[in-house]
């Protein structure tokens, strides 16, 4: 017995000899593919997304109209070997700020904060410079000013084992600039113009952004400019509180450990949306628990049980002042400057809560004839033929279009009640999610969850702007059965009125008319 309990802690000794500690970089150096860092094509793209959405949050959160400048050029002969350089006037980035910025996963100033953002993680640009590090083993380099007539030049690398970043080398220079400018030297990617590369995502991040105005200069020399439509800037989202019903036990301790209340009543009051002190009171009394007591006194059974509370009381809907869709109007004139369609309509739909609590809102627009249907490719994206744009926050999702709640959503309509052949009709569907959460399937944020309530608010908002879609096919039709019959009157009553004047030993009337009102078109 004493020689088989030894063989046992000597067999566990040996199976744990290795066990260590590992760092979120380090896992995410491993597992990079879960940030999109997958394909040579989606690789090169993930990271123009990365530093385009930290670069035009970063302008909104300090009211400045985004202009954003995106460069991709070759190294060398390699074709695979690329330097990408993203420049943006926004507010720049304080000296002490840039390690953690450029080289700390899991650092930024959006995921604690119950608000609306492109980015949510704190992984992004961070992934981006790990990637370009571990393909090229270059350095990111950061040039930033935040307006003091200082512009710091720093090289940035990951300490993997550490998750930090290290500035290997700065300086500071004299001047009147104000922005960031990242450049990140990266191997094993592909420039390819296709509805998977960097232009088309910039193609849609215009139509989704019309106040943003972005330069992209192509690795053959090729410019082009996607001018702002808007010179709106979206006003600045406010945090919001948590919805009572959409968290969980484990959140209530979080909050509860660091507010300022004195009292559980106090803290529900003043950390909780929608909670009011006659709200408390029928939680205490559906609770059991005391709710004088100290907030850093609850317990986990407590906490359970304020939440079972919680879903048996009636609340007022998740407030929504964290969330700034982009608007019907906005929508509509992105679609145009981009598209230059016949047709274009937009809706954005009331606010609506999944998971109980979590506010969203979906937005829809739908443009018919001109450019529409076609990527920068000229091909219709897979969905059946259709053109189909997926955004968060305002954001493009680009890939794995297969497994997302929009998707689904456009391939349960049935477009023929609408008129139109999805499959050849030169159609464009915009769908545009706003949350605080965007339930994402993945790390890498390019396909959005099927949640319930989510799939049934897409559904209904393609739906609104089909209509519209569908009324508009319907009288372009009549229009062109009037045109038609009012040819043939053209064409024969002409001749008819002559000959019956003749007939009749009268002048020929003017018939013009009569044309008209056979035709329909006499307010024409």
């Amino acid at each position: 017995m004493k020689y088989a309990v030894n063989a046992m802690k000597t067999l566990a000794d040996e199976l744990f000899k290795d066990f260590r500690e590992h760092s979120v970089s380090e896992f995410f150096r491993k597992n990079a593919a879960m940030l999109g860092y997958t394909g040579k094509i989606r690789s090169l793209t993930t990271v123009v997304h990365e530093g385009v959405t930290n670069s035009i949050d970063a302008a909104e959160e300090a009211g400045i109209l985004p202009s954003i400048s995106v460069m991709i050029k070759r190294v060398d002969e390699n074709l695979e070997h690329l330097k990408v350089v993203i420049e943006d006037n926004a507010s720049g980035i304080p000296e002490e700020f840039i390690p953690g910025v450029f080289g700390k996963m899991l650092a930024g100033t959006k995921l604690h904060r119950n608000m609306q953002s492109r980015g949510q993680q704190g992984i992004g640009i961070v992934g981006s410079v790990m990637f370009g590090q571990i393909t090229s083993g270059r350095p990111a380099t950061v040039v930033t000013s935040t307006g003091n007539g200082e512009i710091v030049h720093a090289n940035v690398m990951i300490d993997v084992d550490k998750n930090e970043g290290k500035v290997l080398n700065g300086k500071k220079l004299k001047g009147d600039w104000q922005g960031t400018r990242l450049e990140l030297e990266l191997k094993d990617v592909a420039y390819v113009r296709s509805r998977y590369g960097p232009f088309n995502y910039l193609r849609m991040t215009a139509i989704a952004n019309p106040h943003v105005q972005i330069t992209f200069v192509e690795p053959d020399g090729t410019l082009t400019v996607f001018e702002r439509a808007t010179d709106k800037i979206p006003e600045r989202p406010k945090p919001m509180a948590p919805h009572p019903w959409g968290i969980m036990s484990d959140d209530l301790l979080v909050l509860a450990k660091h507010t300022k209340s004195r009292t559980l009543a106090g803290f529900l009051v003043a950390e909780l949306s929608r909670m009011t002190k006659g709200k408390v009171k029928e939680v205490q009394k559906l609770s059991g628990v005391d709710l004088n007591k100290r907030p850093s006194e609850l317990t986990w059974e407590e906490a359970e049980g304020i939440v079972s509370a919680f879903k048996q009381i009636k609340f007022m809907a998740p407030p929504t002042a964290g969330l700034r869709p982009i608007g019907a109007a906005e929508i509509e004139s992105g679609m145009r400057q981009i598209l230059n369609p016949e047709f274009v309509h937009a809706v954005t739909r009331p606010p609506k809560a999944y998971r109980g609590g979590i506010p969203f809102i979906v937005e829809a627009g739908i443009a018919y004839g001109g450019g529409a249907g076609k990527t920068a490719e000229g091909e219709g994206i897979e969905t059946e033929g259709l053109d189909l744009i997926r955004f968060a926050n305002r954001a493009p999702l680009v890939f794995d279009q297969g497994g997302c709640a929009i998707t689904s959503a456009a391939r349960s309509i049935d477009w023929r009640r609408y008129g139109v052949d999805v499959a050849t009709a030169p159609l464009t569907l915009f769908v545009n999610l706003v949350s605080a959460y965007v339930p994402y399937t993945s790390a890498g944020k390019q396909s959005i969850a099927d949640e319930p309530e989510v799939h049934e608010e897409v559904r209904a908002a393609i739906m609104d702007v089909a209509r519209e879609l569908r009324r508009y096919l319907y009288r372009k039709i009549r229009v062109k059965e009037r045109q038609q019959r009012a040819s043939i009157f053209e064409r024969y009553l002409p001749i008819i009125a002559k000959k019956a004047a003749s007939l009749v030993g009268k002048k020929e009337p003017d018939i013009k008319p009569l044309l008209k009102k056979v035709a329909g078109v006499e307010d024409a």
